[in-house]
Parts: structure tokens; sequence; C-alpha cells
């Protein structure tokens, strides 16, 4: 029973993880129709500058992640201006060759500046600490994983479906020239959710540091499994994400605890399978 709950548990913070992060993946491909396959950069830019911060400038954990996330889109927005506007409505092998360009340009400069080597970031003792939960005890940090999965999940959703912005966004996916003929902004909504996108990975890529270590080649190594998640999920759809990667990071976890010795293996064949049966993912919208 152990072992179940400790895979139980390390896994829901591992799909959460993978939540974080994705969801932005999924927001940018399903809603702004770019394939976006620099996106783990940005987690890893956010992770870099909250080692950077927690690490060699002594601040607290919460201002490393809070400058962190403000870094990341600060260096996003011009990153936006002069280069996704130009692929906006292009094909997708344009979106993906600038891109993964942009994947390469930001590996470089981060072990030019920072060193090719594995950056760390400190947590707080209140999220070292194990949390006795009256029948078995589990650590803090995974609780607080758990915690903000579920806190971006409800809030996005409200973001998009319950709001003025969101109604805006819909409007500017669907018919981008009549929604503009309407008075909405389509380069202003466009540029607020790519911030937005932006700054969930970086949340993401310092609150998981933990189970997705900030390396030099982050960006490369996790790229097809954010891709992955969001094409299981379906793009555009934040229910359809949260499951994809819940029932993924449940597979994945558990293989890597019974059968260490196979990596990857069940990760991806779970994914094979349910794209077999869901071709559009588990809640894609019809083109």
């Amino acid at each position: 029973m152990q072992t179940v709950f400790s895979i139980g548990v390390d896994a829901l913070a591992y799909g959460m993880v993978l939540f974080v992060i994705s969801i932005g993946l999924s927001v940018t491909m399903g809603l702004m129709r770019v394939v976006n396959l620099a996106h783990g950069a940005f987690a890893m830019i956010g992770g870099y500058i909250a080692s950077y911060a927690a690490r060699d400038l002594g601040l607290a954990y919460a201002v490393a992640v809070m400058l962190a996330v403000a870094g990341t889109i600060l260096i996003a927005i011009p990153v936006e201006r002069l280069l996704y506007r130009r692929i906006y409505g292009q094909p997708e092998l344009t979106q993906v060759l600038m891109t993964i360009g942009i994947t390469f340009c930001v590996i470089g400069i981060a072990n030019y500046v920072f060193g090719p080597t594995l950056k760390t970031i400190p947590t707080p003792d209140s999220l070292r600490a194990p949390v006795s939960l009256g029948f078995r005890t589990v650590s803090a940090h995974r609780l607080f994983v758990i915690a903000c999965g579920a806190a971006v999940a409800l809030g996005l959703w409200y973001f998009i479906e319950r709001t003025a912005f969101g109604v805006k966004l819909r409007a500017a996916v669907d018919n981008a020239a009549m929604a503009a003929a309407l008075g909405v902004k389509t380069e202003v909504v466009y540029a607020v959710s790519f911030a937005v996108a932006v700054g969930l990975a970086a949340f993401g890529g310092v609150v998981g540091a933990e189970l997705l270590p900030i390396e030099p080649y982050y960006a490369l190594r996790y790229m097809v499994t954010f891709l992955v998640v969001v094409s299981v999920g379906g793009a555009g759809s934040i229910p359809g994400a949260l499951a994809a990667c819940l029932l993924l990071g449940a597979i994945d976890t558990t293989g890597r605890y019974l059968m260490p010795e196979f990596g990857e293996f069940f990760f991806y064949l779970a994914v094979i399978a349910i794209v077999w049966i869901f071709p559009r993912g588990l809640a894609g919208r019809a083109k």
C-alpha cells in the first residue's frame, strides 16, 4: 500500500507539472493556431531566472518565482512582436522551423550566460518538510505542485470561458477579420494570450524543477513531451490537457516505479494507443 500511495502522489504531482507547463502550448496551438515548439524554452528561461535569483542572489523562493514569471514575459514580449507575429496564419512547417530556431538560440544564450551545468532552485524549509495526512506522510512540495496545477486549471478556464477577454480571444480565433471589424484589437489579444502562455510555462518550469530538472538542454529534452501532452489532450482544451497530463503522468510514473529499465516505453505506448483511438485527442475540436 505504501508503494501504491507513493506512486499515486508522485503521478499526480508529475501530471500537474506537465499540465502547468503544457497548457500554455495548448492555448497557442488550439486557440491561436501556432505550433510553438519553443514553448519549453520559455519554461527553461523561467527556471534559469529563478535559479539565479534564489541561489546566487539569495532571494526568497516566492520572490524568485515572481521574478521568473515576470522576467520571462518581458523577454517574450519583443520576441512575440518581432518574430511570432510574422508566422501567425502561416503554414505549420514555417512555424515549426521558426520556433525550433528560437529554441536553439535560447539554449545557446542560456549556456553562454549561465554555463552548461544543472541549475537548482532552493526551496524553503516549509516545502521540504513532510506533511502528515494521518495515515501517511507526503512531501509538502508535492502537495504544493498539485495545488498549483489545480489553481491554474480553474483560473485559466475562468479566464478563457467567463471573461470579456476570453470572448474576444475566441472571436479572434474563429474569424479574425470579423472580430477586427467589430472593434476587437486582435494584435493585443494575441499578445496578451501569448504572454499568459509564456508566464504559465515559466511558472511550471520553476515549481516543477524537482521533477523536471532545469539543465542546459531542457528545451529540447522535453519538447516532444509537451507536444505529446497537447496532442493527446486535444489542442485548445483545458479539460482535455488536464486529463491527458494526469493519465500519462500516472502511466509514466507507474512504469518508472515498477519497471524502470523500460524508461519512457509505457509513456509513448500509451500515447500511440490514445491517438489511435482518439485521432483529435481526448477532447479535440473539429477543425
